[in-house]
């Protein structure tokens, strides 16, 4: 079957919401190839997801990693990149088809959470103004391109942390990014557990020591948890 897009989702220990996020993709499979890369989890991740995908993939742990890894599998001339913890909507496809098939070459979608707090409406506005204003996308946002730019640029720079802004750069250096105006809705669980003011405070200041010259290895210890 030849799909005209493959969606790949990066995966780490997500045995307790990958059968949802899964699920509420699966009205997109006449047209789309869902492809999850499992960066080694220690959990049923790879089992529950199984039944819903057209194909698992094991990979080296890092999201940069396993989208590249899910890209060499991918049959589709357009590639979505998407978080197992944000949900595309149906809706976004063919906008997604339509933007690439003129003078695009890459875009992303706007944001919004899942929480009905007032506070998570104005983070997202915030979020997708400056990725329109900048023309950096984050990987909350779904980013999607062609495969020939995605190939162009060697794809994703395989970094600890920033991967998402580090490819931005890259593809910037071709063209600006397309603005979906449909949303895509994310998780706000990392926000709501870390703490809301904290996890902003801590964003900004791990994207000035990347654009600064800090190396992501060190943002990333920052970053994610230990466990």
């Amino acid at each position: 079957m030849t799909w005209p897009i493959s969606i790949i989702i990066p995966v780490l220990n997500e045995a307790t919401s990958i059968v949802a996020a899964l699920q509420a993709l699966q009205t997109l499979r006449t047209e789309c190839q869902i492809i999850v890369v499992d960066g080694g989890s220690q959990d049923d991740t790879v089992a529950l997801a199984t039944p819903w995908v057209d194909c698992v993939l094991k990979s080296a742990k890092g999201r940069a990693v396993q989208m590249n890894q899910g890209a060499t599998k991918a049959q589709a001339a357009i590639l979505v990149f998407l978080h197992c913890d944000t949900h595309l909507p149906k809706e976004a496809v063919p906008h997604i088809r339509q933007a690439l098939a003129k003078d695009y070459q890459w875009g992303r979608c706007d944001v919004a959470f899942d929480s009905p707090k007032c506070i998570f409406q104005i983070i997202a506005t915030m979020m997708n103004i400056r990725s329109w204003v900048t023309g950096i996308a984050t990987g909350d946002q779904a980013m999607f391109m062609t495969r020939a730019v995605y190939e162009a640029v060697d794809g994703f720079p395989e970094l600890a942390l920033m991967e998402d802004i580090a490819m931005s750069a890259r593809l910037k250096k071709l063209s600006r990014p397309y603005c979906l105006k449909i949303n895509v809705i994310t998780s706000a669980r990392r926000w709501l557990t870390q703490g809301i003011m904290r996890t902003i405070l801590l964003m900004w200041w791990l994207r000035l020591r990347f654009f600064l010259g800090a190396h992501p290895d060190q943002l990333a210890a920052l970053y994610y948890p230990r466990h």
